[in-house]
């Protein structure tokens, strides 16, 4: 989903002929009766399909699963921690076991916080967004909780020893926050300090030190950025050492999506770092700051995709002239998908033609030295975890058809151990797994990924599903979709990733090809990867299906209005639409370092070739499109499905339309709404594609 941020466009107001510009009151009434009306004609003809409810259960049972893999987290003080919904967690348990206990397979469990419980006292629809706990032993800790599946959220300190709110603790109401700890009676935040103090995305961009008892009104500002300043507002962050002592106090500014400045903040004010403005910490290390590249340093002559290493302490004395170290530079066909830290080592998930590894780097006097961690082949392998107290790290391992495993491993040592592998959730005996590519408009070739029958004949029968995301350097790599399989796969469907531009498989440059005025590239190779199906005979326009959300909603918008003879299912999922009016609809203002600024005449010209809305006409070869979206989406905003679907039906074009009243970005608050969405989009492709 839409992660990043941008240049800030003129000040943009609603279109005045724009007849639907009323859904872009969130909870308007008139918008709220489309929305329920809406509701009520296309749920039927999902949910009486008899074909539904079995959807829906088998959804719901690998949501709520109890064998799922725990998704877990190394605390201070070395206990295990969870965040686990299921049927009877359906909001969720935050809860925590030790290494042993979860290594027999049956571990005792001790609840820390039951949101289920919490939301019934309170009488409210809390949906949990994250605990930052203070180093070293992550005792206390500050609770986001979203009302609904906002954005904005209210934090309140916690304590996990007494499983208690702190009384009288730090507290924040609620807003889009950026905090962090400075010390136990310290936080740095960023927030809306005094009405209408945000930026025109409505993010904070004053940071200030709160104390603890004193009022939020009594807050010492330390960083102050512009109204005029673009992306998710100004952060706070503070670089700890393996012990949990705070080293650095570092203002993140963003002043457009992906430009921003670092500013080392101490007792003589706030000092700007001679990063480049495209480049991000990733953490610290032995005293060394660690900095990946999204352009070149023609400085240092380091290049975008670079991993370096700066000295902490000469940063603090002489930024200027404190040059950094090469860590790693990743090849044309590689990519740095995370960086992370261990007690003594540097861990990196570096990806090579859209497959993963895990490189292990120890510091000293021969500089930076790395070993490969021995890990499956041809899969996806991320960091989930690693711990400050040793270098222990959890990774989790998946490829399409083998179901999740997570493993403990060894940064120093290199061993790995299999604590979990998830039972596989559907009959993958009979598919196989091919990477092919497809030459876009400009000759880039272009991989995606296909999932298939054994025995599918090539006649262009098999009823495909294609999915693909192309934006904010977000890479789409393999993965075991234990829905997907089930719900498609097993039922004799094809199923597809394309990795095209706009992404981040191949690192910056990917991403950097479809940015503003050649946003189209990012189009042509999705519309080259549907055409390489057609042409392979895998599939055909009466049987190919394509899903996509937020960014990928986009994509999808794209789609339907420049190529909809390709395809026969679309699935639009939290989309952005209206591309002409994305800088005044909910944070599109944000993101204009992406598509660019519809009030730049330049720019312009580029988004009036692809923005759906605009775009949307009578008699065109439209296939019957289902859009989604969702009422507490305080981030792409529900405006832009909900008049997508007013301008359909007003041009008299069939459609679907499901709009959930919470689930904010996600779409879908809890397990049970999830299993819904995803049994609603697989009723609708089984209609368009396999009847």
């Amino acid at each position: 989903m839409l992660c990043t941020m941008s240049a800030f466009p003129a000040l943009a107001l609603p279109d005045p002929n724009d007849p639907y510009v009323y859904m872009e009151e969130i909870e308007g009434a008139r918008a709220m009766d489309f929305a329920r009306a809406e509701n009520d004609r296309s749920l039927p003809l999902l949910q009486n399909d008899p074909r539904y409810s079995k959807l829906y259960a088998d959804a719901l049972a690998i949501a709520t699963a109890k064998d799922r893999i725990p998704g877990m987290g190394f605390a201070g003080d070395g206990s295990l921690r969870n965040y686990w919904q299921d049927a009877e967690h359906v909001r969720g348990v935050w809860r925590s076991t030790d290494l042993d206990s979860y290594r027999t397979g049956k571990p005792g469990w001790k609840t820390i916080l039951d949101l289920d419980a919490l939301a019934k006292t309170e009488g409210k629809n809390w949906v949990w967004k994250g605990a930052a706990c203070l180093a070293p032993d992550d005792r206390i800790c500050l609770i986001s909780l979203s009302d609904g599946g906002k954005d904005a959220v209210e934090v309140r300190e916690f304590d996990t020893a007494t499983g208690q709110f702190v009384k009288d603790g730090f507290f924040l109401p609620q807003g889009k926050h950026r905090f962090t700890w400075v010390d136990v009676d310290t936080l740095a935040v960023a927030t809306e300090w005094a009405k209408g103090e945000v930026t025109t995305s409505g993010y904070p961009y004053i940071v200030k030190l709160v104390k603890r008892g004193q009022p939020l009104a009594a807050a010492t500002e330390v960083f102050r950025g512009k109204a005029e300043d673009g992306g998710y507002g100004v952060s706070p962050i503070g670089l700890r050492d393996a012990d949990g002592k705070l080293q650095a106090l570092i203002a993140f500014r963003p002043l457009d999506t992906f430009n921003a400045e670092h500013h080392l903040l101490g007792n003589a004010g706030a000092m700007k770092l001679p990063f480049p403005l495209k480049s991000s910490i990733q953490g610290l290390i032995d005293g060394q700051v660690l900095l990946t590249l999204e352009q070149d340093w023609a400085t240092h002559g380091e290049k975008s995709g670079d991993l370096l290493a700066l000295d902490l302490q000469k940063l603090k004395i002489d930024p200027a002239n404190t040059h950094p170290t090469l860590v790693l530079r990743p090849s044309q066909s590689q990519a740095i998908e995370q960086v992370a830290t261990t007690r003594n080592r540097l861990v990196v998930a570096l990806y090579d033609n859209v497959k993963g590894g895990i490189l292990s780097f120890s510091h000293g006097p021969k500089g930076w030295i790395s070993t490969k961690l021995a890990l499956p082949k041809d899969a996806s392998v991320g960091i989930a975890s690693t711990s400050d107290r040793d270098d222990k790290l959890l990774l989790g391992v998946a490829s399409f058809l083998m179901p999740s495993t997570q493993v403990l491993a060894d940064a120093a040592s290199g061993t790995t151990e299999t604590l979990r592998t998830l039972p596989a959730r559907f009959d993958a005996s009979n598919h196989l797994v091919e990477q092919h590519w497809a030459t876009s408009k400009d000759g880039t070739k272009v991989p995606y990924f296909v999932v298939r029958p054994k025995d599918m004949k090539p006649d262009g029968s098999a009823p495909t599903l294609l999915y693909a995301y192309g934006g904010f350097q977000v890479s789409q790599t393999p993965g075991y979709a234990a829905s997907v399989g089930k719900l498609w796969l097993e039922r004799g469907g094809v199923y597809v990733i394309a990795n095209i531009r706009g992404g981040g498989e191949f690192g910056p440059r990917w991403h950097e090809a479809g940015l503003k005025l050649n946003r189209m590239r990012v189009y042509d190779d999705f519309f080259a990867v549907s055409e390489d199906l057609i042409a392979r005979k895998i599939t055909s326009p009466a049987k190919l299906g394509i899903m996509g959300g937020s960014n990928g909603g986009l994509l999808m918008g794209v789609a339907l209005t420049l190529r909809p003879e390709l395809y026969k299912a679309i699935v639009v999922q939290v989309p952005l639409f209206d591309m002409i009016g994305y800088t005044h609809i909910g944070a599109g203002a944000s993101w204009v370092g992406e598509y660019g600024d519809p009030a730049d005449p330049e720019e312009r010209k580029v988004i009036d070739t692809y923005s759906p809305y605009q775009l949307l006409a009578k008699g065109k070869p439209y296939p019957k499109v289902f859009l989604e979206t969702s009422t507490k989406d305080d981030r792409v905003h529900p405006a832009h499905a909900r008049k997508a679907a007013a301008r359909l039906k007003a041009l008299g074009y069939d459609y679907l339309y499901y709009e959930n009243i919470d689930g904010g970005h996600a779409a879908a608050a809890n397990l049970n709404e999830t299993a819904k969405r995803q049994a609603l989009e697989y009723t609708y492709l089984t209609q368009q594609l396999m009847d």
